[in-house]
């Protein structure tokens, strides 16, 4: 955000305290009226973005091996590498498990949903999974898989039900974002989107609201880099860095289950 902007939305969050509705309403109608907006009406620039189809179809994988969302992904995961430790489930395969547990993951499973994973050491239904027992893991690293679960809530209850007891769940998921849905070519779709608020709800009502922990990430900038599928090196470090809570990219979870580390 250059600093123009920032004074800018300092100066708007300050009236919206300040300034009664009716003369806010007032404000507005003088600028639209006599065309005082900081950009006026019309004079916007599109550039490349001006088009119908992304630029990537692919979610930036084409443009970079590092996406918008994935550098938010492994930040989150960088800030917690300390709880990726001792038996660590990963949902698809190791990858994160490998980069920021290193030599702290006594043992690593992955977890996948149908048969077909060679990397996977459980095949289950995050819903429904009976056979994988109780206080199993001291880590699970569960990224961008909620939303491609419709019983979301009972996929919850299974993560902190195969926790050890002051085990952690590392979590990321869709805010804004195009969808990812192959309902009727994979096994899977994607059924929900998500806000700080609900994921503070969802988790919350399982671990408790003391034990969890929800962070937004992104701008309205980097929300439109990422719908249009740039990728994090396209987006300066100041723009990537700067967070509007009105406009959720991706959300991070951090919850505990309660209870006292076995050791």
């Amino acid at each position: 955000m250059t600093p123009g902007a920032r004074l800018e939305k300092l100066i708007r969050d300050t009236a919206t305290l300040l300034l009664p509705e009716r003369l806010r309403k007032w404000i507005r109608a003088q600028q639209r009226r006599y065309r005082l907006q900081s950009v006026p009406v019309g004079s916007v620039d599109f550039g490349g973005l001006r088009r119908l189809s992304p630029i990537s179809a692919v979610f930036g994988q084409d443009r970079d091996l590092l996406t918008i969302e994935r550098y938010y992904i492994e930040q989150f995961l960088a800030r917690h590498s300390a709880d990726i430790k001792g038996r660590v489930l990963e949902m698809g395969d190791p990858g994160y498990t490998r980069k920021f547990g290193g030599d702290k993951v006594t043992r690593e499973d992955v977890l996948h949903y149908v048969e077909g994973n060679p990397q996977a050491t459980i095949v289950a239904d995050l819903t429904d999974a009976p056979h994988i027992a109780d206080d199993s893991f001291d880590c699970i690293i569960i990224t961008q898989t909620l939303q491609m679960i419709y019983e979301v809530d009972k996929a919850i209850a299974t993560l902190h039900r195969i926790l050890k007891p002051g085990g952690v769940v590392l979590c990321t998921s869709h805010g804004m974002s195009r969808v990812a849905r192959r309902e009727g070519v994979d096994d899977w779709g994607e059924y929900w989107h998500f806000t700080s608020q609900s994921k503070k709800r969802l988790f919350g009502a399982v671990f408790g609201a003391e034990n969890v922990e929800v962070a937004a990430v992104g701008n309205v900038f980097t929300c439109i880099c990422n719908l249009h599928g740039l990728g994090a090196s396209e987006v300066d470090a100041l723009e990537l860095e700067t967070h509007d809570p009105n406009y959720e990219l991706l959300l991070l979870v951090r919850a505990v289950k309660a209870g006292v580390p076995d050791g």
